[in-house]
């Protein structure tokens, strides 16, 4: 089956950190949120680099530096380097030194990781759009407290023709409270400001996916994020698979009804999944069974389950396989909140 087509969620009889030699993590969202580690994921990871698999965090968040994010995972109990640690200021970085001169002033909208990664690639991070000799513009998460005015001095430097980056445009940044804005939105901020289009590196585009393999090696690399529209899609692009966990942004409902580039290999509640196998799903009869669940759809128009139930996850992959198989190359039309709501998802 190829990506393209993918109708259905793979099966796996070997436990997901036996098949693959490198799992490229997301951390907000998979490995943590708020700050404070998800349910499971000290001691799955914990297994998964024990029994043998390298362990590389990639994230789209441009705040921190390698060596604060190593830490940080080191205080939750996940023992890191910093060069286990890969990000878009990384990407971003790279990006630019490729188009602009070495020592070139570049203006930051953000925070320290990506002064640092500028600074690894040759280049001089300033505060001022009033630089003399300005190269770039290079806008990354800053942060909740990141000055409105910040905005104002990237809009400054980009009306004057100064070409613009974005390291993400991840919307959406998951946190202890609850879903807050991301780069995305602040991005969204200078685009109207501007009328401009920046040249963004962050997941799901090539520059950080080619940043990742650069820099970890991985040959049967597994993406592990909690996003479809950047983690899932960016193992579309980079043609690997991908392992989607609910503990994050996306929801049982958006996977549904994602169109192909959104649609993950496996799917998991947490990062205990990396551990274990995945079950398959069989076509039976005009619907798709998985464990005790067969997912129908009824008349063109209602996702049904049927079947004696058991572990809500297989219902969850019975439906996918149903919707995906009925949307093709689209996205699934029909009515799956019932069927979703007996899976308690």
């Amino acid at each position: 089956m190829t990506r393209q087509s993918r109708t259905s969620p793979a099966a796996s009889e070997r436990s997901l950190h036996q098949a693959y030699d490198t799992a490229l993590l997301d951390l907000d969202g998979v490995v943590y949120a708020g700050g404070e580690a998800i349910a499971h994921a000290v001691d799955s990871l914990a297994v998964a680099r024990a029994e043998g698999m390298h362990l590389a965090y990639v994230t789209n968040n441009a705040l921190r530096t390698p060596d604060a994010v190593a830490e940080h995972l080191g205080e939750l109990g996940i023992p890191t380097e910093a060069s286990e640690v890969i990000t878009s200021a990384q990407a971003v970085a790279r990006l630019i030194a490729e188009q602009v001169e070495p020592g070139s002033k570049v203006l930051v909208i953000g925070g320290e990781g990506l002064r640092v990664a500028l600074r690894e690639r040759g280049l001089v991070p300033v505060e001022s759009a009033e630089e003399e000799g300005l190269a770039a513009v290079v806008q990354g998460y800053g942060g909740p407290d990141l000055a409105w005015g910040r905005f104002a001095e990237a809009s400054y430097a980009i009306n004057r023709g100064v070409p613009w980056y974005a390291s993400n445009t991840d919307l959406t940044i998951p946190g202890a409270r609850g879903i807050a804005p991301g780069n995305g939105a602040a991005v969204e901020v200078v685009r109207i400001a501007t009328g401009a289009e920046p040249q963004v590196a962050g997941k799901p585009l090539p520059p950080m996916h080619r940043e990742t393999v650069l820099r970890t090696g991985a040959r049967r690399p597994l993406v592990v994020g909690d996003r479809l529209d950047t983690d899932i899609e960016g193992a579309f692009n980079g043609e690997v698979d991908s392992l989607l966990v609910l503990t994050g942004v996306t929801d049982a409902a958006q996977l549904v009804r994602a169109e192909p580039r959104h649609r993950p290999t496996y799917v998991d509640r947490d990062l205990r999944g990396l551990l274990t196998g995945q079950p398959a799903v069989e076509q039976a009869g005009e619907g798709f069974r998985c464990g005790g669940w067969t997912a129908v759809a009824v008349d063109g128009r209602v996702l049904e389950l049927r079947g004696e139930g058991g572990d809500p996850l297989d219902g969850l992959r019975a439906l996918c396989a149903a919707a995906w198989t009925e949307a093709g190359d689209g996205v699934c039309a029909l009515d799956a909140e019932k069927a979703l709501a007996r899976l308690g998802l």
